[in-house]
């Protein structure tokens, strides 16, 4: 074997021992490969959107650099790797600065393995090499993101560019090793922002931690994250945790665990964790909880039917489009026009304390409702019951109210002339009605002028 089959063989094998997978790749036979290089970004690195309105993205990640490469038979001895470079990012011209200076760079180590040099200056200063910085500019254009600056739509290549093989002009024509991965017209940002996400979500997974619940130590993959708040719970726990507030309708409780923590967990993540029965219940009971939020929706009345029903504005009737019931929407009853409302019994009963306490506006609007004849009415009607109520009696026989004025406590009624005790409501007997209140065994015995004043202590009804 030459030596530099050789150096081919160990410098491919300790790129395969460094890198994964998914970062290393190299064919099974012949000497080509590929190198998926994720640039390092520093610290809360930035990407700024330019459009209508102006908006910021903290992201740790960007998609990859991709070097591929294939080694000449007399390389490192003689001839440089042949190879390419693509991005989604970066336009033409700022690979075509780093391409130029991997072949500085080959000029500087030539005669000796380069892949692992070219690796580090790609991963660790490519992006200062390029000028780029936080925030990373990206212009908005007809509701697509193009990384802004360029007449090619995409960052400035190098504003210093004496760092491109000592050359201080930018490179004016794109280098045919490098390659741009997508349609300059596409829209970049969402494609930016999903492989942060995915990125992320992979370093989550890879980590360990305690769940504040049940206090294991467990893979990310095996937790869930809130992501407003950054509290973590294993996915076991979390899973019977929204099971039970599903189960018992406080979907709107579907938050972190956390003491006085806000953090809801979002629907997505609640889909992930419980079945299909409690999503379903879940998902319809939010719609709904929604729904009862906003002032223009309604309920059918019908038991049948109850589908929302959205208003017109200041309108009394509602039409519902699945039954085609038309109804009243304030009484809730077959729809009646102009009309007002007749009001139950029930609502007979609460409608004097709702229109004594309401304030002006209350109080026209039931107006409004029931007509002030019936408002009026109902208010007497209630406080002559509350009067009954406090100062009468009923009958035990007919139920008649009796109003004791004065007198002794054997009553006889004005209705049906039944004799009843005034202080337990027993019937009294017609022949001697008084021996219920000389009887010892009775609990009224010696009762008879029980709370009557001096000066009536000699009155009786029948002396009435």
């Amino acid at each position: 074997m030459s030596e530099d089959q050789e150096a081919q063989d160990d410098e491919l094998l300790a790129l395969a021992s460094i890198y994964d997978e998914e970062e290393f790749r190299r064919a099974e036979t012949g000497r080509e490969g590929e190198i998926h290089l994720c640039l390092k970004l520093p610290p809360d690195f930035k990407l700024l959107v330019n459009g209508e309105k102006c908006m910021e993205y903290e992201v740790s990640f960007l998609p990859p650099l991709i070097l591929s490469f294939e080694l000449p038979t007399d390389y490192p001895s003689s001839s440089a790797p042949v190879f390419m470079l693509s991005s989604k990012w970066l336009s033409r011209l700022q690979l075509t600065a780093l391409c130029k200076r991997l072949d500085e760079l080959w000029e500087e180590n030539q005669g000796s393995v380069v892949l692992f040099t070219w690796i580090q200056f790609l991963k660790e200063e490519a992006l200062d090499f390029l000028g780029l910085h936080s925030p990373l500019e990206i212009l908005s254009r007809g509701g697509g993101g193009e990384l802004g600056g360029a007449s090619a739509g995409l960052p400035h290549p190098v504003k210093r560019g004496e760092g491109a093989g000592g050359d201080k002009r930018r490179p004016t024509e794109a280098d045919p090793r490098a390659v741009l991965e997508v349609d300059p017209r596409a829209d970049l940002l969402p494609q930016l922002l999903d492989f942060d996400e995915a990125q992320r979500q992979k370093v989550f997974d890879s980590r360990l931690f305690c769940c504040s619940i049940c206090f294991l130590e467990k893979l990310g993959s095996s937790c869930m994250l809130f992501k407003e708040c950054q509290h973590v719970y294993c996915k076991a726990c979390m899973k019977e945790y929204f099971e039970i507030q599903i189960r018992d309708g406080k979907v709107q409780c579907l938050n972190c665990p956390e003491p006085k923590c806000t953090s809801v967990a979002t629907p997505s993540q609640v889909k992930l964790l419980v079945g299909e029965d409690e999503f379903a219940r879940y998902d319809r009971l939010l719609l709904q909880l929604s729904l009862d939020l906003m002032a223009d929706v309604v309920y059918c009345p019908r038991n049948t039917c109850c589908a929302p029903v959205m208003l017109e504005p200041d309108a009394t009737m509602g039409l519902c489009p699945s039954c085609r019931y038309a109804f009243c929407t304030l009484c809730k009853r077959a729809y009646h026009g102009l009309s007002h409302c007749l009001p139950t019994v029930d609502e007979l009963q609460s409608l004097q304390e709702e229109y004594v306490s309401g304030s002006e506006e209350e109080k026209r609007f039931l107006e409004q409702r029931y007509g002030k004849q019936v408002i009026h009415r109902a208010v007497e009607e209630s406080f002559s019951r509350k009067w009954l109520e406090e100062n009468c009696k009923n009958c035990p026989r007919c139920g008649t109210h009796i109003q004791k004025t004065q007198g002794c406590n054997k009553m006889t009624c004005t209705s049906c002339r039944q004799h009843f005790c005034w202080i337990c409501l027993a019937p009294l007997s017609r022949v001697n009605p008084y021996s219920h209140f000389n009887n010892p065994n009775m609990p009224c015995f010696n009762q008879l002028f029980l709370g009557v004043g001096e000066e009536d202590e000699l009155w009786s009804d029948e002396d009435e």
